[in-house]
């Protein structure tokens, strides 16, 4: 796996704290497929009273994201580690009934828009798929929304949790 180790919010992550999440993250070897040809950006942002860790790491199949706030860096690498391992057993235990299931290839961050109300454009990869296997990557995900392409209908459609906990869903039409 390539691990990019990046500091922000003033903090520089030492080379200590680089070899910490390097090694962390090896625990993920025999879960990710093609673990060699990964990558992976491990952000360490430094506030007052906590770190927060930020870890991604785009895979073929899904895009692994965990976030954590703790009072010592090491303790914010550990959890977030923790995070991305039950994120690739949950997805791995959902899709080992469900062959040649495919999720999200990859987002691409984008350069921010001039507009100052956008900070960052993404670019999702849609994939056909039914109903229930996006809302499989949105709780995945940890996300209130999901953006597919539908298998039967062929079009883009979001899927969101309501306030009530139920789920709806937008489908677009084009004009």
């Amino acid at each position: 796996m390539k691990v990019e180790v990046v500091g922000k919010n003033g903090f520089t992550p030492s080379d200590a704290n680089k070899e910490y999440a390097v090694k962390k993250l090896t625990k993920l070897e025999g879960l990710i497929v093609d673990y060699e040809n990964v990558s992976a950006r491990v952000v360490c942002k430094v506030y007052k009273a906590f770190h927060k860790v930020e870890v991604t790491i785009p895979t073929k199949n899904i895009i692994l994201r965990a976030e954590v706030e703790e009072t010592d860096i090491y303790a914010a690498i550990d959890g977030a580690i923790d995070k991305l391992m039950k994120q690739v057993r949950r997805y791995n235990d959902r899709t080992k009934d469900k062959l040649g299931k495919k999720g999200i290839r990859s987002i691409e961050m984008g350069a921010s828009s001039k507009d100052e109300r956008i900070v960052r454009d993404k670019n999702v990869d849609l994939e056909p798929m039914s109903r229930e296997e996006a809302i499989d990557q949105m709780e995945l995900l940890g996300h209130d929304f999901f953006i597919y392409l539908d298998k039967e209908t062929r079009k883009t459609n979001v899927i969101y949790v309501r306030n009530d906990g139920d789920y709806a869903v937008i489908e677009t039409t084009a004009k």
